[in-house]
């Protein structure tokens, strides 16, 4: 098994590099997709963080009001922190579960958008970043997720910065290319993890 660690700027495009790994026969596992399900109604984790941030960060269905929750966290870096503390072992756990489910010789792509942050590095047999300039990413998000240009200049500011995240990189996935070219990289990526696993 080889372990890889996905990392990327906000709308540096890693959800398209991860499902073009899916496509290639990765097993994906999704720290967002992951923290998403430790909050869902009913569970310890959604009830931790209604105690932590209120009743307020509840939709009127009686689901996390995420949009609610993140214009809150963003903004103080103190309350970010108290989130993460209830989610992050929470994700943690359920992580290593899917993991130990994989096969032997699987290429399990961790796709972790905090990855740099919070100095998870070590735990992958190798780091790939997907890259893009803050141009780039700026205009995905405004254009594509429909955010207002200071919002997502904040969500950009609250990650690591884009020298961060190489420095920590086995390798560099440059988004700032068409499609077919994105493509034809993951493939060689891919070739090159495949060669890893079996080893």
């Amino acid at each position: 098994m080889v372990k890889v660690g996905l990392t990327g700027g906000i709308g540096a495009g890693k959800s398209e590099v991860s499902r073009l790994l899916v496509a290639c026969g990765a097993v994906l596992i999704d720290a967002d997709r992951i923290a998403r399900e430790v909050v869902e109604p009913g569970t310890p984790g959604l009830a931790a963080v209604v105690e932590a941030f209120g009743e307020e960060v509840l939709a009127p269905d009686g689901s996390l009001d995420r949009p609610k929750l993140g214009s809150i966290v963003f903004a103080d870096p103190q309350k970010l922190a108290l989130l993460n503390s209830i989610v992050h072992p929470l994700v943690g756990a359920r992580s290593r579960e899917l993991e130990e489910a994989a096969a032997e010789d699987a290429v399990v792509v961790h796709d972790v958008p905090l990855l740099t942050e919070n100095n998870l590095a070590g735990l992958y047999d190798l780091v790939i970043v997907v890259d893009a300039s803050p141009e780039t990413q700026l205009d995905r998000l405004v254009r594509l997720r429909g955010m207002t240009e200071e919002d997502a200049r904040a969500r950009m500011a609250a990650q690591a910065t884009r020298e961060q995240r190489r420095k920590i990189a086995d390798v560099v996935i440059d988004n700032d290319v068409p499609l077919a070219d994105l493509e034809r990289r993951v493939k060689d990526v891919w070739a090159e993890l495949v060669r890893r696993a079996q080893a």
